[in-house]
């Protein structure tokens, strides 16, 4: 019996694992990392955990304006992020092109860089 801890720390057993959005899932790893860490989140809200942005709202705004991109394609605030992905942003006259390397739930604020590196 495997288990894993999904997004409110609910134990699901992995013969009725159940994806964030409530889909049936078979595959384990899909959902939890090796050590039941997520591997996926929101994209607003993984470039405010990670500090790219500083609030989950202007993060929202800034996916609407399409001012994001993932993986050379404009993004929307619930595009599901993942390791490796490569994040565009662009702001202003500012362009930020970094590489996922971590998805983690909370991070504190000296660790945020860790879960980014830049390209």
């Amino acid at each position: 019996m495997v288990q894993c801890i999904i997004t409110r720390s609910f134990n699901f057993d992995f013969n009725y694992t159940l994806s964030a959005r409530g889909k049936a899932v078979n595959d384990f790893n899909s959902i939890c990392g090796r050590k039941g860490v997520i591997i996926n989140m929101r994209l607003d809200k993984y470039l405010k955990v990670s500090r790219l942005i500083k609030r989950r709202t202007v993060a929202n705004e800034a996916c609407d304006a399409g001012k994001i991109s993932v993986n050379g394609k404009i993004a929307r605030a619930s595009y599901d992020v993942k390791t490796g992905d490569i994040i565009e942003i662009t702001l202003g006259s500012k362009c930020v092109k970094v590489r996922v390397t971590e998805v983690k739930e909370v991070v504190r604020k000296e660790d945020a860089a860790a879960m980014y590196e830049p390209v």
